[in-house]
């Protein structure tokens, strides 16, 4: 009996320990992953997609390290005004090729970039310009916490209809002004609460958007051409307090919400539940296959 209960205890660290290195290996897909000290000291960084040509056809994107054998993470069919959650990968070189959507992956690249990843840093590669001139462009995110108090906004221009925009607070304090197609701003400090953002443009109506801007949060405001006519916009969550948040989030807005990142943590809670029964089932049957054997040499 006392060498039932011993192996029970053992079998059950076991599975505590399985848990607990399975907990591990999906956090990046379900947990808040720090940018700063923790991250340096993971030697992670954190690259997101976008796709921002508003005439370029839905592509299909390649991530993978520059260099070595490893297969590269494949996003399909990537359309306009989608972008990804960020993805943590171990430092280094890496390379983001574009195909058309469908394209066999030996096909030659329509587009392809290097970014080298630095522990703790975060960049977004996108898509951007005209079809005729399309390119990919690597972004340096700024992710830090704003001063107490305050909340960060950029702008991401995508919108040919309005080629060279303002955009401000409603009730006047200018956020950035003369923001180009295809250009994306610096951060601005603004005061944090529910607010109304204009967007103007030269020769057209101007757009407003009712916003909910949070304390130490930092945002990336995404401008759009509509599927119709005129503008729209997305109101991106990229960090809280100096925290990545790799599940992406929009705070307000309409048009491309929906990510390639989606595949990105193809294993979810709902999947370690099953990983974990399987564990405990293998383990509970070699524990059944050890008493047979000892019952039988008795």
């Amino acid at each position: 009996m006392h060498h039932t209960t011993t192996s029970s205890i053992r079998i059950g660290r076991r599975i505590a320990a399985g848990a607990a290195a399975l907990g591990l290996g999906l956090g990046l897909g379900t947990t808040v992953l720090p940018t700063t000290a923790t991250a340096t000291g993971a030697r992670v960084g954190y690259v997101r997609l976008a796709h921002l040509s508003p005439d370029t056809p839905a592509v299909d994107v390649y991530l993978g390290p520059a260099t070595g054998s490893a297969k590269p993470q494949v996003f399909k069919a990537v359309g306009y005004g989608v972008l990804s959650p960020y993805l943590p990968l171990p430092v280094g070189p890496y390379s983001v090729a574009m195909r058309r959507a469908g394209a066999p992956a030996a096909d030659p690249p329509v587009l392809t970039e290097r970014v080298s990843v630095a522990a703790g840093k975060a960049y977004t590669v996108a898509g951007v310009g005209r079809y005729a001139g399309l390119g990919l462009k690597v972004l340096d995110d700024d992710l830090s916490a704003p001063p107490e108090g305050r909340a960060k906004v950029r702008v991401v221009q995508a919108s040919v209809r309005a080629p060279v925009i303002d955009v401000s607070v409603a009730e006047g304090a200018s956020i950035a002004s003369g923001v180009q197609f295809a250009t994306t701003t610096a951060y601005h400090e603004v005061e944090p609460g529910r607010s109304t953002l204009r967007l103007s443009a030269t020769g057209a109506k101007p757009t407003t958007v009712d916003v909910s801007l949070a304390d130490g949060t930092v945002y990336s405001l995404l401008v759009l051409d509509a599927k119709q006519s005129g503008l729209t916009t997305e109101l991106r969550v990229d960090a809280r307090g100096g925290v990545v948040v790799p599940a992406g989030g929009v705070d307000t807005g309409a048009g491309g919400t929906a990510g390639p990142g989606d595949s990105a943590y193809p294993i979810g809670l709902a999947s370690v539940g099953a990983l974990l029964t399987v564990v405990v089932a293998a383990t509970s049957r070699n524990l059944f296959w050890r008493r047979r054997r000892r019952t039988s040499s008795r």
